[in-house]
């Protein structure tokens, strides 16, 4: 075996012919796209020093392209699917490294209690393959030895671990002892026990100290290092920057100085290095990069003052990254003098909006706010991690959600219609909405509900309605960001999806965390239409299955009576109110 042919080569390693590999396989090992999460987690984080424990080798390619090119200093490989082991000892010697790599056809577990033998399925795809029978595919059991990890975690001593074991990374776990390990690279699986059990998986990861190296990581596959976590990954709910606050004198704001999306903008520290901890992510990216150091000396800004980042004008992007720093307000320990903001358009200026003013006079009443347009030295600048916005920051910190929940709303007693319709469809059609919505309003109008257009209300009788409301059907869009930060456990909430897009997975999130409300989300559309030459996901039309809609509304008890079937309008209808100009997507 030592002497076939290879048929693939990934970053340098030689992949002998087996009967694992298909033509899409073979490209894909090719292209380094096969298990390339992974891959890249692992070259991330070995060193020549370290010392790698690989639980799932599969077909041998990730521990011998780590082994290859990182070169560590010992390695030793679990699999526990017998069939691949006569292949990945012929990978291993075509390469020349089987006598670096220690390979055992054994489950390696970490319980206490471990038995000396278990059971594992086989599918007919070697990739499913796992401790975990299903009944949605047929299975070969085979009883496979075990190894235990604690005698080898104090003998091996390893640095780094490498886990893609098909379900069994929560079990390993819960009983391991990560003492040592100073890197972990792991694929999630939540298809064994859900969503619940992935961020079990990584509840247990951060307690002990690991955080997401985000450039290599997803959301199955995390690439963890342990030790202080750096602003120069995305925010986490949990732990890290995003809850921290420090304080700068002489710090200089500089504000962008063209638009864009993303932009040189942000927080210098009195010397001219860039302080991380002041950008705003989005995501799995920052949308503000390092500026240069002002050429001129700075104005000068004496006092106190907290960094709020940038002024958004857009309602729910300002809800979302224009207020994600306030905690310090309740953090900081002296008095604040104000806040300072940059603003996202150099054009707007100082520009802040009548509504904006409200809700910031809502929670820092009596405190000014300032624009910085031009770079600006302020003689003391509160600088609170980004504690909201929008990815898996969705769910906000602990301190954000608090403070939110004591100061939006307080005072504001409950007041308006029981059942409610947040609309769209008095803005302007371009900017997002649903074909046919004045028809949907009126369903909803039979059955009781009030129709309410947010934009058309001071926020005062915005939150009170909210407060007020005991069921709440919204199509989807910025004002359910309002609501989910007044609204309580007891409420329901339906979304009327317009735009499949992530943004709706972020506002569940939001619901979720800040009031323990678990939107249903109805995704009833039959197209989304686009203005021609639009590119922005906000300003898609949903074009909506009016029966599938009632039903699910039925389903969730958001209708209290069957009422006449909703119909379908005709595809000239649709047409007729688009107009021209629109093309589904």
């Amino acid at each position: 075996m030592t002497s076939s042919p290879h048929v693939a080569e990934c970053l340098g390693v030689k992949v002998p012919a087996s009967p694992f590999l298909t033509a899409t396989r073979i490209a894909r090992i090719q292209e380094a796209r096969y298990e390339g999460a992974e891959i890249a987690g692992a070259l991330h984080v070995v060193g020549p020093e370290d010392r790698v424990l690989e639980l799932g080798a599969g077909l041998g390619i990730v521990g011998a392209v780590t082994q290859l090119n990182a070169r560590p200093a010992a390695m030793i490989s679990f699999e526990a699917n017998p069939n691949m082991i006569p292949h990945i000892e012929a990978l291993y010697a075509l390469n020349r490294i089987k006598s670096k790599i220690t390979l055992h056809n054994k489950v390696l577990l970490s319980a206490k209690d471990a038995p000396e033998k278990v059971e594992f399925y086989l599918r007919n795809s070697f990739l499913g393959s796992s401790l975990n029978d299903t009944a949605a595919r047929e299975t070969t059991p085979v009883t496979i030895p075990t190894s235990r990890y604690e005698p080898l975690r104090k003998r091996f001593k390893p640095t780094v671990l490498l886990m893609d074991i098909e379900g069994g990374e929560l079990a390993f776990l819960r009983h391991a002892n990560l003492e040592g390990l100073r890197a972990i690279v792991l694929e999630f699986h939540p298809d064994h026990y859900g969503n619940a059990g992935m961020r079990a998986c990584k509840d247990i990861l951060r307690a002990a100290g690991f955080h997401k190296v985000n450039e290599v990581s997803s959301r199955l596959v995390w690439t963890c290092l342990r030790g202080p976590e750096t602003a120069r990954e995305a925010p986490d709910p949990q732990t890290g920057w995003s809850r921290k606050l420090t304080t700068h004198a002489g710090a200089i704001v500089v504000p962008p100085a063209e638009a864009g999306l993303v932009q040189p903008t942000g927080v210098l520290t009195a010397e001219g290095a860039y302080l991380p901890q002041g950008a705003l992510w989005r995501r799995n990216r920052p949308l503000t990069q390092p500026p240069e150091k002002p050429a001129k000396p700075p104005e000068k800004l004496a006092g106190t003052w907290l960094w709020g980042g940038q002024l958004w004008l857009h309602f729910g992007h300002f809800l979302t990254e224009s207020t994600p720093r306030l905690w310090g307000l309740e953090a900081a320990d002296c008095t604040v003098d104000g806040i300072l903001f940059t603003p996202k358009r150099p054009r707007n200026a100082a520009l802040i909006k009548g509504w904006q003013r409200k809700f910031l006079a809502q929670i820092a009443p009596g405190l000014p706010i300032r624009i910085a347009t031009a770079p600006t030295e302020v003689e003391r600048l509160i600088l609170p991690g980004q504690g909201f916005g929008l990815g898996a920051i969705s769910r906000g910190t602990p301190e954000f959600r608090a403070f939110i929940r004591a100061r939006l709303g307080a005072g504001i007693a409950p007041q308006g219609a029981e059942k409610l319709y947040i609309s769209r469809s008095r803005f302007e059609f371009r900017k997002g909405s649903l074909v046919g919505e004045t028809a949907l309003e009126a369903h909803l109008e039979a059955e009781g509900y009030r129709i309410f257009h947010p934009q058309e209300h001071d926020l005062k009788t915005q939150i009170a309605q909210y407060k007020a409301a005991q069921q709440i059907i919204a199509a989807e869009g910025s004002a359910i960001h309002l609501a989910a930060m007044v609204l309580e456990a007891h409420q329901k909430l339906a979304i009327v999806v317009r735009r499949r897009s992530s943004a709706t997975g972020f506002i569940e999130a939001h619901l979720e965390s800040f009031a323990e409300i678990k939107a249903l989300s109805i995704d009833a559309l039959v197209r989304s239409w686009m203005p021609k030459g639009e590119r922005k996901p906000r300003h898609a039309i949903g074009e909506i299955d009016f029966p599938s809609l009632q039903k699910a509304l039925l389903q969730g008890g958001f209708l209290a009576r069957r009422t006449p079937p909703w119909e379908n309008f005709s595809p000239e209808a649709v047409q007729h109110m688009l107009g021209a100009g629109f093309e589904p997507v």
